[in-house]
């Protein structure tokens, strides 16, 4: 059976390390920036939450792209 891929959303996601906690673990949030087109290239998303970081208080523990697809039977 084949599979049809179906580009829905895509987010970009910087998860920040915010300090330690009480027993020196450290505590992460994380910053979501939605409605990413679906076609941008990965290198200018990292490019781009690079500069992001440089704006954030925190230091910047990692980049993700989350992409939502939709499957449909070909």
């Amino acid at each position: 059976m084949a599979v049809t891929v179906i580009p829905m959303n895509s987010r970009l996601q910087l998860r920040l390390n915010t300090g330690l906690d009480e027993d020196f673990n450290p505590i992460y949030r994380t910053r979501s920036f939605s409605n990413v087109k679906t076609d941008a290239a990965n290198a200018d998303l990292f490019e781009l939450a690079q500069e992001i970081g440089t704006l954030q208080i925190h230091t910047v523990d990692s980049i993700r792209r989350v992409d939502e697809v939709e499957l449909e039977e070909a």
